[in-house]
């Protein structure tokens, strides 16, 4: 299903769910304006076509004792796709790393990393990814506060961007 493909309700499937991925199949159909049953089918086939990519819950990271996140900006020694590639498995298996992106220019990659306290990150830094084969360097921005962290895409930027095409 090719983004084009996409009717409004399907937008608008889409835009109730990534506000409430909880609510019930009827109210997700009340809300959009249509019947429970094809609501059902067109949440499934959103699913299969790769669109709604899973449901979480939003998990409070201070509750649970994790204070300290960090944005670690890495620098590898090569590039090539083999040596890209090993640094993102490794990514993905190391626990505190909570998101790891490919960029563009002096750096190769940012990671998102949340933990306990400083001394776990800096145990992560110094004994797993400094030590990581390929990484030339790593510089670090500790969090101070964050001002914005809205999950999800802008659908009124979607349905304006829309509304020019059409």
């Amino acid at each position: 299903m090719a983004q084009s493909k996409l009717d409004q309700i399907d937008r608008q499937i889409l835009a109730q769910l990534q506000a409430d991925g909880r609510m019930t199949n009827v109210e997700l159909a009340s809300r959009v304006g249509i019947s429970a049953p094809p609501c059902l089918r067109r949440v499934r086939t959103l699913e299969e076509a790769g669109y709604i990519r899973g449901y979480h819950a939003d998990i409070n990271p201070r509750e649970l004792g994790f204070e300290v996140q960090v944005f670690a900006m890495v620098r590898l020694r090569s590039q090539a796709e083999a040596d890209l590639s090993t640094f993102e498995s490794l990514c993905r298996a190391w626990p505190l790393v909570r998101e790891c992106h490919m960029l563009n220019g002096e750096i190769d990659f940012i990671l998102k990393c949340i933990a306990p306290d400083l001394s776990t990150f800096q145990n992560f830094l110094t004994e797993h990814l400094l030590k990581a084969d390929n990484v030339a360097s790593v510089k670090t921005s500790l969090v101070i506060r964050c001002a914005k962290d809205e999950p999800g895409l802008s659908f009124d930027v979607l349905e304006a961007r829309l509304a020019k095409t059409a």
